[in-house]
């Protein structure tokens, strides 16, 4: 069935003229005036609206116009109204579309330029309503506060839902921002640890001096400003679960203790003799390749397979089909309304630029750029510009996906970079990446650090 679009004009001669030209590939309804554009628009729901600001009963200003308009989005506001405007209502058009419009056209209408108005029109409003639906009831595709409805996302729910059942240590792989807290925290919610605590620890944030006290604790007096006992991190999570974010940083000294309290539920605190139990399960993640680091003996082999019990790998956002629009909408949705900007929405060049875009910080660099992009935005169009995603990188018939993939990503690194005047930890903030990563991500391309 062709898209029901409803023509709202005063005009006899131009709505038959409307009808002729558009009739091929829609089905059209009309109304003159507000009244008859709100009955049709309730009763036929259409896809789209097209709508003349002058409409009796004053015909020669805006004020109907705007009024059926703002009655329109007050029915649905994400109803799609496209406004016509005589050459001199420029700038009641530029209103109409603050105040909600998708877009407007000046008279007398292009007859071509309508038509791709109209597709691209159609083309959002129906990706809209798959993200409504997707919405809807149960949100049959949100697992835990995660979002994915592709086959990959599948699968890491439907282990997560296995391993969850059980106490044994847990691995997660997966590059910078693909969720692996998330994840994490998703097991111990729907584990028999659930109501006890949930403890995260990045081991590259904290000095190797003070990780060993910060995760076993210490006795008071046992080095240079211990003035008290201190409980670590270890018996904390007792009856919980800890989550060891970045694993590969784990220092060598630290990696030999950890192994015995996975072997064996015991510890000691630093400067402590008693030994102490705790039942924590322990939940591991890493961006880094475990078995490369054993190789060159920087990480204990019997160390891995104590927490390679159960290993779940996340995948990357460029591998994850349409999952980027879909979390791309969701995301937009919660800044939007954490800014007070309603009835914000992506234009569908924004939304192509975001399934072309190879993320290379992964969920976390998508709503990194969506948040800025909402609070910056001028209007209630989001565009690639407002994304960012404008690179103006051409490829060759003869490139290929990787060459292609790390083009991009050479260029995003390079211009995030400048901007924060080399600054490796801002500019790793801003593409949605941990600093390490950054640093692999520059080795890799051939960028100076300096």
């Amino acid at each position: 069935m062709n898209p029901v679009l409803l023509l709202v004009d005063d005009d006899e001669a131009i709505r038959t003229q409307m009808k002729w030209a558009l009739s091929a590939d829609y089905e059209i309804i009309s109304a003159e005036d507000r009244a008859g554009a709100v009955e049709n628009f309730k009763k036929k729901k259409p896809a789209v609206t097209l709508l003349d600001l002058g409409l009796p009963p004053r015909p020669t200003d805006p004020d109907e116009g705007l009024a059926t308009l703002a009655e329109l989005k007050a029915i649905d506001e994400m109803a799609k109204v496209i406004v016509i405007s005589g050459q001199g209502e420029k700038k009641n058009a530029l209103e109409a579309v603050a105040a909600g419009a998708y877009d407007f056209l000046c008279k007398p209408v292009d007859p071509d330029e309508l038509k791709l108005l109209l597709k691209r029109c159609i083309y959002l409003a129906d990706l809209e309503r798959e993200y409504r639906k997707a919405q809807e009831g149960q949100r049959a595709n949100v697992f835990e506060d995660m979002l994915g409805t592709s086959p990959q996302m599948q699968g890491v729910f439907s282990f997560i839902r296995k391993v969850a059942t059980t106490t044994a240590p847990v691995l997660l792989l997966g590059e910078s921002g693909t969720g692996k807290e998330m994840a994490a925290l998703a097991i111990h919610r729907r584990g028999p640890r659930k109501d006890g605590p949930f403890i995260p620890i990045n081991c590259n944030a904290i000095p190797e001096n003070l990780l060993e006290s910060e995760l076993f604790g210490h006795e008071k007096g046992s080095f240079t400003g211990a003035t008290m006992q201190r409980v670590g991190l270890v018996e904390t999570a007792k009856a919980g679960t800890l989550f060891l974010d970045e694993i590969g940083e784990l220092p060598p000294s630290i990696q030999v203790k950890l192994l015995r309290y996975l072997q064996e539920q015991h510890f000691q605190r630093v400067g402590g003799r008693q030994e102490l139990t705790s039942d924590a399960r322990i939940i591991a993640a890493t961006n880094v390749d475990l078995k490369a680091g054993i190789n060159q003996g920087s990480f204990r082999e019997d160390l891995y397979f104590r927490l390679a019990v159960l290993v779940i790998s996340l995948p990357p956002l460029r591998e994850r089909g349409d999952d980027a629009i879909l979390l791309a909408q969701e995301f937009l949705q919660k800044y939007a309304a954490q800014n007070g900007k309603a009835n914000i929405a992506f234009v569908p060049e924004a939304l192509r630029a975001i399934n072309r875009h190879p993320w290379p910080g992964n969920v976390r660099e998508l709503q990194n750029r969506i948040k800025r992009a909402v609070i910056m935005a001028d209007s209630r169009r989001i565009t690639e510009k407002d994304l960012e995603l404008s690179t103006g990188i051409g490829f060759s018939s003869s490139t290929t996906l990787k060459e292609a993939r790390e083009n991009v990503e050479r260029e995003m690194v390079q211009r995030a970079l400048k901007r924060n005047l080399g600054r490796i930890s801002s500019a790793a903030a801003e593409l949605g990446i941990s600093r390490p990563t950054l640093y692999e991500l520059m080795e890799r391309l051939g960028i100076s650090r300096e």
